[in-house]
């Protein structure tokens, strides 16, 4: 079985990320749009891990141009694009594609697990949500409408965090 220790990724700036480096943290990896209608859900997530970053949370986003070419950016406008308009300060990384024959790695075993309240399946848009607990296993999956900063999404955050 594989858990996100298992994977590495290129960050926005272009560096290696062994996501092994997140062991022992909760994170919230994110599928990312510059150009969508839920890219204001940028704001709820920078309020979450500013919120929650002390206690153990990561949130990990991953640029994905695979719904409406929505991320038509290169890595260095979506950086500027994030840093400028939202303050993001979480780790940000590489365009993905998230479905489908060319899928990531990491997202062909995250859309693989089975978890609630979500479940299993093809990644349905921009902003979808995957809680990772501390030990790399997938706990919760939401759908991109849920609000970051919602009660549902904090609940789990908080039993993960333990």
């Amino acid at each position: 079985m594989s858990t996100l220790h298992d994977f590495s990724a290129k960050t926005i700036r272009g560096d290696d990320c062994d996501l092994s480096s997140f062991a022992g943290k909760v994170c919230l990896v994110v599928n990312v749009a510059s150009q969508c209608g839920l890219t204001p859900q940028y704001d709820g997530l920078q309020r979450l891990y500013d919120e929650y970053r002390e206690q153990g949370l990561e949130i990990l986003g991953f640029p994905c141009n695979q719904f409406g070419s929505q991320e038509p950016g290169t890595e260095g406008e979506i950086a500027t694009f994030c840093e400028t308009n939202y303050g993001i300060g979480f780790p940000m990384f590489s365009k993905v594609e998230v479905n489908g024959a060319g899928a990531d790695p990491l997202y062909q075993w995250l859309t693989g697990e089975d978890s609630k309240p979500d479940g299993a399946g093809d990644v349905a848009w921009n902003f979808a949500k995957f809680l990772i607990d501390k030990d790399g296993r997938v706990v919760a999956r939401f759908a991109p409408p849920t609000e970051p900063c919602s009660a549902e999404v904090k609940q789990e955050i908080e039993a993960a965090l333990g």
